[in-house]
This record gives C-alpha cells, sequence and structure tokens, in this order.
C-alpha cells in the first residue's frame, strides 16, 4: 500500500483555525517591520479568509510584531497582500 503524504497543517494568528499550509500566508516580522517569509528566523501564517477582516489580523499583527504603530502595518500588510496576488 502506498503511502499517502498529507500537507502540514498551520494555525493562523487572527482565527487560530488550522488549515493546509498552502492555504495561509506566511509572514515574519523583523525588528517590528512586517515582510514575506525570507526562509530564516520565526515566521506566523494568517489565512486567506481573515484578512478581509482588517480589525482583528491587525490586532493579532500588532500582538505578533510587538508594535503599536497600527497605520504601518496595515500599509505594509496590504502592499503585501497586492505584490502576493500579482506573482
Amino acid at each position: 500500500m502506498a503511502k499517502k503524504f498529507t500537507q502540514p497543517l498551520r494555525m493562523c494568528i487572527s482565527c487560530r483555525q488550522r488549515d493546509a499550509q498552502t492555504n495561509l500566508i506566511r509572514l515574519q516580522c523583523i525588528d517590528s517591520q512586517l515582510s514575506l517569509f525570507r526562509g530564516s528566523g520565526r515566521s506566523f501564517y494568517i489565512c486567506k479568509i481573515c484578512l478581509e477582516d482588517n480589525k482583528k489580523v491587525l490586532k493579532a499583527l500588532m500582538r505578533q510584531c510587538k508594535s503599536g504603530d497600527r497605520d504601518k502595518l496595515a500599509k505594509t500588510l496590504k502592499e503585501i497582500i497586492t505584490d502576493d496576488r500579482k506573482s
């Protein structure tokens, strides 16, 4: 019998729901700066459903990045999302 390959499950930091890793966006904070995951360091995931609820996501991002600058995080997240959808 062949082995079944399952995708790893990861948790969204906003809604705390588990989903397949391919359905989530992987981000990281370096010195309170939000960016896409670059391959090293700690990272976190946000599901695509939560990205539509800005208030809930920004609260989770402020907690994760240890930053109080909501406007800066919102602007950076919006840039990341639009760049991610283009590619």
